[in-house]
């Protein structure tokens, strides 16, 4: 029941999940290091956590191309920066690197475009099969 006058009435018991030890999960650092090796220019990206979400990394190279894993909580920070050698900025602070939102937005643009070329040659199907059916 609601009640007003109730103490902490701040503290949530919501709490996002967390990896064990509150750092990085072995599989998530393998993939971020098998994703880095071969690339030039990489930063990472580390996003708060959520209520829904655990704190995350984004990982970001010289082309904007990118990968996100889970790092657990801020110890997972200094294990990333420690794991990878490359700097590491919070996107609250930062944001996203343009290059990285220039290729979000042309990827969708091709995807887009995809998309749109797939209906047509549908509807042109559908044109040729009711030109024949009216033959």
């Amino acid at each position: 029941m609601f009640n007003p006058f109730r103490r902490n009435s701040s503290k949530s018991q919501l709490r996002p999940p967390r990896a064990p030890g509150e750092t990085i999960r072995a599989e998530d650092a393998q993939e971020l290091q098998a994703w880095v090796q071969g690339r030039a220019y990489v930063e990472a990206f580390v996003e708060p956590e959520t209520v829904v979400n655990e704190m995350s990394v984004v990982v970001v190279d010289e082309s904007g191309a990118f990968i996100r894993r889970r790092i657990g909580g801020p110890k997972g920070i200094d294990a990333v920066a420690k794991l990878l050698g490359c700097d590491v900025y919070d996107v609250e602070e930062t944001g996203y690197p343009q290059r990285m939102r220039e290729r979000i937005e042309r990827e969708r643009i091709l995807r887009k475009r995809e998309e749109q070329r797939e209906r047509r040659e549908r509807f042109e199907q559908r044109q040729q099969q009711n030109e024949r059916d009216d033959r």
